[in-house]
C-alpha cells in the first residue's frame, strides 16, 4: 500500500475508504470480514468538527470469524493513526455501545 499524503489525512471521505479497503483485503486473506465499525472520539464528535481531532486515532473495530492479535503490524507504515481491533461477533457486542457501521452497510468506495 502506498503512503498516505499527510495533507489529506482529514479528508475522511477520500482517505479512510482507501486505507480500510487495504486493511480489509489483508484481513480477508485470513478470515471473512463481517462488519467494520468506527468507534471512539470520532463517533462522539459531529462530522463537521472532525478537523478539531487532529492527532487523534481512528478507532476501527473489525468483526470477523475469529480475533486477530498484533494488528499494529498492519497499520504501522500507514502514516495514519489507526487503532485497529479485530474480534469475533460475540466479543464485539460488548464493544459496540457507541459505533458507526462502515461496512457492509456503507460500502468502502472512493
Amino acid at each position: 500500500m502506498s503512503q498516505v499524503k499527510t495533507n489529506r489525512i482529514w479528508q475522511h471521505n477520500l482517505v479512510l475508504p482507501y486505507i480500510l479497503n487495504g486493511l480489509k483485503q489483508k484481513i480477508e486473506a485470513i478470515t471473512r470480514v463481517h462488519k467494520i465499525y468506527l468507534t471512539g472520539s470520532r463517533v462522539r464528535t459531529p462530522l463537521d468538527d472532525w478537523d478539531k481531532l487532529q492527532g487523534k486515532d481512528w478507532d476501527i473495530l473489525v468483526v470477523c470469524d475469529f480475533p486477530i492479535i498484533n494488528t499494529a503490524v498492519w497499520t504501522k507504515d500507514l502514516n495514519y493513526h489507526i487503532d485497529l481491533v479485530i474480534t469475533t461477533p460475540r466479543k464485539a457486542a460488548t464493544l459496540l455501545q457507541k459505533a458507526i457501521e462502515l461496512y457492509p452497510d456503507k460500502q468502502l468506495e472512493i
